[in-house]
């Protein structure tokens, strides 16, 4: 037991010094961003109850859970997230409305998203790919994101891919060599192999458990073998 418990404590341990001493802005490709583009104050604007009648019109709206103001490859958007009729509260879409004139526009071509991906990428890299995504897994690392997306992935040095949500107009994810690293370690931390990031996961559970006990067990040992040497 102590063998099998000592190289999960070894994953543990090895976990722990990646996180410790890894840059988490590198990790969060915070350094390949450009800054978040800002609106002119002196725009007028239109309110977004004219934006959200005008979606009304189109799409069987049931109720809404944000409105925000976003840049669309320069263009000012209102970014309505709301819930279809007939649907469950967890099943969000999002439609965007340009907030000077109240149109709904449709959602980003692929490459409209390669577009946005480039002005939010800081730097001059090649675009390496380019794919389309529809569904992913519990291990894909643009996982429990909005779909469908774009990922545009660059020839630079940390191998960075941009996530853009078409249906939001926006960038959602940066992800790097750095954060696959991370995530890979972090999986073998919280011993999640099928999501990842449960770390109340039962598996996880029993070794700490178990761990515990062997630790328990080493001190116990080690007092009782002291006391007969003693006696000895």
């Amino acid at each position: 037991m102590g063998v099998m418990i000592g190289v999960q404590f070894l994953l543990w341990t090895l976990g722990g010094l990646y996180f410790s001493w890894s840059d988490m802005d590198e990790v969060h490709g915070d350094y390949d961003k450009n800054p978040v583009a800002l609106f002119p104050a002196n725009a007028a604007y239109i309110s977004p109850s004219a934006a959200v009648d005008s979606l009304r019109r189109q799409m069987q709206m049931d109720s809404l859970a944000e409105i925000r103001l976003v840049d669309v490859l320069g263009k000012q958007m209102w970014q309505i997230t709301y819930f279809e009729k007939g649907h469950e509260r967890h099943h969000k879409k999002t439609a965007l409305a340009d907030a000077l004139t109240g149109q709904v526009r449709p959602a980003l071509s692929q490459e409209e998203a390669v577009e946005v991906a480039r002005r939010a990428f800081k730097g001059n890299a090649v675009v390496e790919s380019v794919e389309w995504i529809n569904d992913t897994d519990g291990h894909h690392e643009y996982r429990e994101n909005p779909l469908p997306a774009v990922a545009v992935t660059f020839k630079d040095a940390r191998h960075t891919t941009v996530y853009v949500a078409v249906d939001m107009g926006t960038v959602q994810k940066f992800r790097n060599r750095p954060w696959r690293q991370f995530d890979f370690l972090w999986m073998l931390h919280t011993m999640d192999y099928r999501e990842r990031d449960n770390i109340s996961n039962w598996l996880l559970r029993a070794f700490s458990v178990l761990g515990l006990l062997t630790i328990t067990s080493g001190f116990t040992l080690f007092f009782t073998t002291r006391r007969k040497r003693r006696l000895v």
